[in-house]
């Protein structure tokens, strides 16, 4: 981060008028802003308040603090951005977390998108403020009891009348901080993505569920899909695609391997492919192996000529890049079908969920 001159002339490079603080100034105030910088961006972020403040990012940046101009109800930062990022953030106000009110691309009530102008486009996903209900899919599935253990609300969704069952690990944040259904429908609509029917798995305990134990897919097998075929929603199956992300991507790919009748398409996003048992004790747990146990586990070399995978991490994720690295080379010697890219953001669903639309895609081709 760099700080801003105390000169009108620098809120005037961003495109606002007026006198800082004034009514003139908030009228045209409309930030996230960016401006070209060598190789990268300075992005304005402005609040409107009396009280201290700063800036959370999620994964890319620790806390920027707010300065304030002179008296006035103006706080502002300017941030130096790399090229290519989209990054999701907040502001904090004590305890108090809430989205930025001259942004109107949001995620969840209390969360905004900031990208950078060289940011590729994602053309299906709809600006959604902070005030914004998403809708929900009609269909609900109560999953109780079973191996494990408690109750859970499963939503299904049929984008353009339901196909293959494409399950969406962490469910929730696809409903409630990204409108995974809206996007899907679009997408559809467009000609991308065949009809599918999306299940939305919620999480109790990421860290115990996702992790490389047999129990969730059990589970999925033998109780959730059944749920599903019972629904009444069209869903096919038999062309399963699991779609997750960091610990829920580890998740995914590890179905693959251990249950290959079940998992054959994966949509893997910036997958914790640093895990091993004992990985997350560690004070640095992505100091372990290169690739954890799931390259441990390639190098036994599994036939994985029926498992079609694509690969996806944020190009700013700069320490999981060589363990993301090693599994992709690894999945393809096992003779899997692979597909690989880097989006532009660090470790962040707002990144990812352009991703999870166009490999969804590719693993149903």
């Amino acid at each position: 981060m760099r700080s801003v001159g105390e000169d009108v002339d620098t809120f005037a490079a961003f495109g606002l008028t007026g006198r800082p603080g004034s009514e003139a100034f908030w009228a045209s105030a409309r930030t996230p802003a960016s401006v070209a910088d060598g190789d990268g961006w300075v992005t304005l972020f402005l609040r409107r308040g009396t009280e201290a403040a700063s800036i959370e990012f999620e994964s890319w940046s620790e806390p920027v603090p707010l300065r304030r101009w002179g008296d006035t109800d103006c706080w502002y930062a300017e941030v130096r951005m790399p090229a290519r990022l989209r990054v999701t953030y907040r502001f904090l106000v004590e305890d108090t977390a809430y989205a930025d009110p001259f942004n109107p691309v949001g995620a969840g009530g209390d969360r905004s998108i900031a990208a950078t102008p060289d940011a590729p486009a994602q053309p299906h996903w709809p600006a959604v403020g902070a005030a914004d209900v998403l809708p929900l899919p009609r269909t609900r599935l109560r999953w109780a009891g079973g191996r494990l253990g408690g109750r859970r609300t499963v939503r299904v969704h049929p984008a353009g009348g339901g196909g293959p069952v494409v399950l969406l690990l962490d469910g929730d944040d696809w409903l409630y901080l990204h409108p995974a259904a809206t996007a899907f429908d679009s997408a559809v609509a467009c000609g991308e993505l065949p009809p599918v029917t999306l299940v939305f798995l919620p999480v109790r305990d990421r860290t115990g569920e996702f992790g490389c134990r047999p129990e969730l897919w059990e589970a999925v097998r033998d109780e959730l899909l059944p749920l599903v075929a019972e629904s009444g929603v069209p869903a096919d199956r038999d062309r399963l695609v699991v779609a997750g992300q960091s610990l829920g991507g580890l998740s995914a790919l590890y179905a693959a391997l251990e249950f290959p009748d079940l998992v054959s398409r994966v949509a893997c996003q910036s997958a914790s492919l640093w895990w091993t048992p004992d990985a997350q004790d560690l004070a640095d747990p992505l100091s372990g192996p290169v690739g954890g146990a799931v390259a441990a586990r390639l190098r036994t070399r599994p036939d994985l000529s029926g498992l079609r995978i694509a690969f996806d991490v944020g190009e700013h994720e700069t320490r999981m890049l060589p363990h993301c690295a090693l599994v992709e080379t690894l999945t393809e010697q096992a003779g899997a079908t692979v597909r690989v890219s880097r989006s532009a953001s660090d470790h962040d669903r707002a990144g990812w969920r352009h991703a999870l639309l166009r490999d969804v895609a590719w693993a149903l081709a």
